[in-house]
């Protein structure tokens, strides 16, 4: 029996290639989208799954009342030995880092290299696969470095490296030799080594950080990753004691006010990071991927009760015979689901073919399809099923429920039963496309808004350098400076600053300052940054009052302080000029400031967040520094750059010249929302592409049922337009119907994404009203086309049609 019904499932594919090419077209469509984003998803809860132990391990967290005070991802440095120490029944191993950036050398060849100098239990907590080496002892020796293989091979040219010396640049003591102590297979995607917007592909010995600064590990440094792992059965709520009496024990009361610990298992933190903006976009996504789905679904229904007329005959023969109606059901179940696997087939090369396309554009790399399927093969089984029988289910139902007679007689049901159900169908697919193309370009929009807008600053044809040899004591930044001024005296360079931020959302120091006088509670919690006295020119950050330190005029002093607007109003001044010269101190810091200059308000970092109060200290004072920021002039770029890069060769010999330019840099901050505006875009296309193929079908079935009415309406009179037009109206109130339930929708969705930033754009109606416009006219130009030929058709051709 089931061999018969497939051979008649066959058969009518065959007869009806046309509608039969477009359901498969439209379901492959919806099951390759559904397959890649599938993929993506399930790459993404791998993340940190592969860890071991991962269901134990947990990154602790700050969460702080008063702004500017610590990062939500550190700690203070000594809570994870204290938890081991103190509650050895609860957390049985931990492992902290220290994130610095160094210059690595081996011969002549220099990189600049993210590191991280951590504990030694790194490797045998998580696990992480050794190609060389001993994961016990690999980073217990003084001065050892582990490596992982694609960096042992852009340093020496080959992974079997151990004991092989590096040359790493220290702030503090120069130029140290290091022992290569392990190399680390690939790693995959995990937030201990890719915690950070630079991944760690370096992990130095603790015993290296005394070249890199001084009391790192005590319990003034709130600015450490620590990560525990939990003994068996233990849950993360276990530790909300234990942290607030570790923090209660070892921190000042001003601390323990503001402070709130806690631990986040790894496996969920990834998906919550960045604001969950990975969780957004993976739900997003999701949701996006199965509405293209249902779309095609659609298509499906509406073409198989378009073309019911056709089996009408055949349906009648075999009642006739004897079949009964869950027989035929079964006919029809069948044929979709053996169209459906024909269009799952077709799929799974589709995928292939776009896998390296969605990678760029998710930007993450897709697991091969073949793997997956080896795995997770009753998956894809159970999608033909799923989306098959919701293809099939009503056609068939409806389908067998002719009675023998009128079926013998090819006589169709009326013309307007089922006419209502069938514009349903065509209406939600229009709400879906409509929904989908207007988030697109409101996403795009407030993206472009993101660049375009007002930073506060001019980041266009700014230059950054993070690889400059760092001295960190008075000489060194001396050193730099006149290095600096060097650099501006080249020929296209406006203007050159050293300083240890640039505004890449990469602030992390903090302090608290109050007016001279005040009781310091009342201190406000500013962002710190250290600069020199160029910044404000290089960046073109305006002044609302005084100058930049000693800029342009007067001679360094280190009581000097540079002051926004936010910390201006928020220490009480009322207006920028009265907080001119004013005094103000630190908290911890005996010393009096005073008030140089108070620069108008900037984003240092995403418009996720308002802009803070910031307060600006002297590199000279401080004596750290990480960046050179270069403004270019107008002109010939590539030659200031060939310039820079010379004079840098020479400055420099023993440390590359690794730049960006600052529009780049903030592009990167922005990542995520750069690859939903893609994916939107992509969707909306597929999403475009299974509508019109259902109006194509649709329509060509209309015309086909409609030869004769047609005919006679020109016998009548009526003119080519006059035809067109009457098939438009059948879709003009589709359209108005399918805009008024999306744009409710849109507009609620897309102002829920937009209340996670504190700045953006507002929603207006022009996207709405220009994506129901084209979309529209799209439609029409389809129906068009296709009518037109019925149109021109002989009158007396049309009138002999069957």
């Amino acid at each position: 029996m089931l061999q018969n019904y497939l051979k008649i499932a066959w058969r009518n594919l065959l007869r009806r290639t046309f509608y039969s090419l477009l359901n498969i077209v439209g379901l492959a469509v919806g099951v390759t989208f559904a397959l890649l984003i599938g993929a993506y998803i399930w790459g993404e809860f791998q993340v940190n799954r592969t860890l071991r132990n991962a269901n134990q391990q947990c990154l602790v967290q700050s969460r702080w009342t008063e702004e500017n005070r610590g990062m939500d991802i550190t700690s203070f440095a000594p809570i994870g030995p204290a938890l081991k120490a103190e509650y050895p029944t609860l957390v049985a191993n931990f492992y902290r880092f220290y994130g610095v950036s160094a210059t690595i050398s081996k011969g002549t060849n220099h990189f600049r290299e993210s590191i991280q100098i951590g504990d030694s239990t790194m490797l045998t907590m998580f696990g992480f696969p050794m190609l060389h080496g001993d994961p016990r002892t690999a980073l217990t020796g003084p001065n050892s470095v582990v490596i992982t293989a694609a960096k042992a091979i852009k340093l020496f040219g080959k992974t079997d490296v151990l004991n092989e010396s590096l040359t790493i640049e220290t702030p503090r003591s120069g130029k140290q030799q290091f022992l290569v102590t392990g190399v680390l297979k690939p790693l995959p995607d995990n937030s201990v080594s890719h915690l950070l917007s630079e991944n760690n592909e370096v992990f130095m010995s603790m015993r290296g950080v005394d070249f890199f600064g001084n009391d790192v590990f005590s319990w003034q440094n709130p600015y450490i990753v620590t990560y525990v792992e939990l003994q068996l059965g233990v849950g993360p709520e276990a530790l909300a004691t234990p942290l607030a009496q570790l923090l209660t024990k070892n921190t000042p009361p001003d601390v323990q006010k503001s402070l709130t610990a806690y631990v986040t298992p790894l496996p969920s933190y990834y998906l919550q990071s960045n604001n969950g903006l990975i969780r957004n976009m993976m739900v997003t996504l999701g949701a996006v991927g199965l509405f293209i789905l249902l779309m095609a679904v659609v298509n499906f229904v509406n073409l198989s009760l378009g073309t019911s007329a056709t089996r009408l005959r055949e349906i009648g023969v075999r009642k006739v015979l004897g079949s009964l109606r869950r027989q035929l059901t079964a006919q029809f179940l069948i044929e979709a689901l053996a169209l459906t696997t024909v269009a799952t087939v077709l799929s799974i090369g589709l995928y292939a073919l776009f896998q390296s396309v969605f990678s760029e554009i998710v930007g993450k790399p897709l697991p091969p399809l073949g793997p997956l399927l080896m795995t997770y093969g009753w998956v894809l089984i159970l999608l033909i099923l799923v989306v098959g029988t919701l293809a099939g289910t009503y056609p068939a139902l409806y389908l067998s429920a002719y009675s023998s007679v009128d079926s013998l007689k090819g006589k169709a049901r009326s013309v307007r039963e089922g006419l209502w159900f069938r514009r349903g169908l065509v209406t939600v697919q229009f709400a879906i496309a409509v929904f989908v193309f207007v988030g697109a370009v409101l996403v795009s929009r407030q993206i472009a808004w993101f660049f375009n807008t007002d930073l506060g600053f001019k980041k266009e044809a700014v230059l950054t350098v993070s690889s400059l040899p760092r001295t960190w004591s008075k000489e060194g930044v001396n050193r730099m400076e006149a290095v600096r001024d060097q650099f501006a005296r080249l020929p296209g360079v406006q203007s050159a600053s050293l300083s240890y931020e640039i505004p890449n959302g990469n602030v992390g120091n903090a302090g608290q300052l109050f007016r001279q006088g005040q009781d310091s509670t009342q201190a406000v919690n500013v962002s710190m940054m250290t600069t020199d006295e160029q910044y404000a020119q290089a960046y073109q950050i305006r002044l609302q009052s005084g100058r930049f330190f000693h800029a342009g005029q007067g001679i360094y002093d280190s009581t000097s302080v540079v002051i926004n607007e936010a910390a201006s109003k928020a220490l009480g001044y009322k207006t920028p000029e009265a907080a001119l010269n004013q005094s103000v101190r630190f908290q911890g810091i005996p010393l009096t400031y005073h008030i140089r200059g108070v620069v108008r308000d900037f984003h240092v970092g995403t418009m996720h967040k308002a802009i803070q109060p910031m307060a600006f200290g002297q590199v000279q004072a401080a004596a750290i520094y990480r960046f050179f920021s270069f403004r270019l002039a107008p002109g010939n770029p590539k030659e200031t750059i060939a310039g820079l890069e010379r004079t840098w060769r020479e400055l420099f010999p023993d440390a590359p010249f690794d730049y960006a330019f600052m529009d780049e840099t903030l592009q990167k901050l922005y990542q995520t929302e750069l690859q939903l505006e893609k994916a939107a875009y992509v969707a909306t296309g597929l999403a475009l592409l299974i509508v019109l193929l259902g109006v194509v079908g649709l329509v060509s079935l209309s015309v086909a049922r409609r030869t004769k009415e047609v005919g006679i309406r020109k016998v009548l009179g009526a003119s080519v337009s006059g035809i067109i037009g009457l098939f438009l109206r059948e879709y003009a109130w589709t359209m108005v119907l399918a805009n008024l339930i999306a744009w409710p929708l849109t507009y609620w969705l897309v102002s829920n994404w937009l209340a996670d930033y504190a700045y953006h754009m507002p929603v207006t109606l022009s996207p709405f009203v220009l994506v129901g416009a084209g979309l529209a006219l799209v439609t029409a130009i389809v129906i068009s086309l296709q009518v037109v030929k019925a149109a021109l058709v002989n009158p007396v051709t049309s009138l002999r049609s069957e």
